[in-house]
């Protein structure tokens, strides 16, 4: 009977429930949602059983928020939601992560006489559910700001960071119906010279700017462009928040405490990621609408669903993780409905 009643106190509105942050992961035998033989375009770095990785158990854990439901994804209900619609997501290989994720849970079951149609042409990261002219596309953009370069030899190096002037790649975010956003994965000392002589703002060329305040100044560049540039009577703009690596003291070139890890972390830290921070606030001061998709708690537990056998401790394996961000967001989509 408790049981019961406690089902009755669940909800799926988004309103007053904290779908992020207070839960716990369960394990449950119904998932995967998909399997690498259902879903062959998963990269190699994101496949980890492809890879060398024996145990299976990542891939079934589900997300169980303390007070509310997240409905189980269905595919054939988000390709109608997204029925002539464009998803872009727009960022870094985290968010290649999600985006291939999303392919591979609308593709859904190679058993299923009604498996979706889908154009895909080889090399690119498009891909078209012709019957629903439906398209999931990825734009790579690891600072959603303009990279400064230079030829040597011949290639195109990296000299410096344009922080107000948005990447030249933002002519293809116009005109689609969703956009996803991401970027913090790559803000830090490790990928930005440790700030000095990196940061850009005109002419000029910083001698010394924190990663926090070269961080600010470009999501407001960003939010600008989307103020100014986004139709929000068109297009709905969500950001997602940042991806938790597992190395010890979460640096790039410390040990990788993800390693043999087989099951979830009993809790996370409970500290506020100070990026997101920055990006809660530049969000606040927006014209437009912008949903934050939360997920950066609730992926803390799960040391245990990098591709650890290539000993990456910052992306993750697929089937697995990144799925459960993208049932966050079908969510959003049927709330809206």
């Amino acid at each position: 009977m408790q049981d019961i009643e406690e089902n009755k106190k669940r909800t799926t509105k988004l309103e007053g429930c904290d779908f992020s942050t207070r839960g716990r992961w369960v394990y449950d035998e119904s998932y995967p949602l998909y399997t690498r033989r259902s879903c062959p375009f998963i990269y190699e770095g994101f496949d980890c059983q492809g890879s060398g990785r024996l145990d299976k158990n990542f891939t079934k854990w589900r997300w169980q928020p303390q007070d509310c439901e997240i409905p189980r994804f269905d595919a054939t209900k988000m390709l109608e939601l997204m029925r002539g619609k464009r998803l872009l997501y727009v960022g870094d290989s985290i968010n290649r992560n999600q985006f291939e994720s999303m392919v591979c849970m609308l593709m859904g079951d190679i058993r299923d006489p009604n498996r979706p149609r889908i154009s895909h042409a080889k090399g690119t990261y498009s891909f078209y559910f012709v019957d629903y002219k439906f398209t999931v596309e990825f734009s790579p953009s690891v600072f959603l700001v303009e990279k400064g370069t230079k030829r040597v030899g011949q290639k195109q190096v990296q000299t410096s960071l344009r922080i107000d002037t948005i990447d030249q790649g933002s002519s293809r975010w116009r005109g689609a119906d969703i956009l996803v956003f991401d970027t913090e994965h790559w803000w830090t000392d490790f990928k930005t010279n440790s700030g000095k002589n990196f940061y850009q703002e005109g002419g000029k060329i910083h001698p010394f700017l924190d990663v926090h305040t070269a961080l600010r100044k470009g999501l407001m560049t960003w939010a600008a462009w989307v103020d100014k540039s986004i139709n929000p009577r068109k297009t709905q703009v969500f950001f997602r928040t940042s991806s938790p690596t597992h190395f010890s003291g979460g640096e790039w070139k410390s040990s990788r405490s993800c390693i043999g890890a087989t099951e979830p972390l009993p809790k996370p830290s409970g500290m506020a990621n100070k990026k997101d921070v920055v990006l809660e606030e530049v969000v606040k001061q927006m014209k437009t609408r912008v949903t934050l998709l939360n997920i950066t708690s609730l992926s803390e537990y799960r040391i245990d669903a990098h591709p650890s056998a290539i000993k990456d401790c910052s992306h993750w394996c697929l089937p697995g993780l990144p799925d459960a961000w993208n049932e966050l967001l079908y969510l959003h989509f049927l709330s809206d409905s």
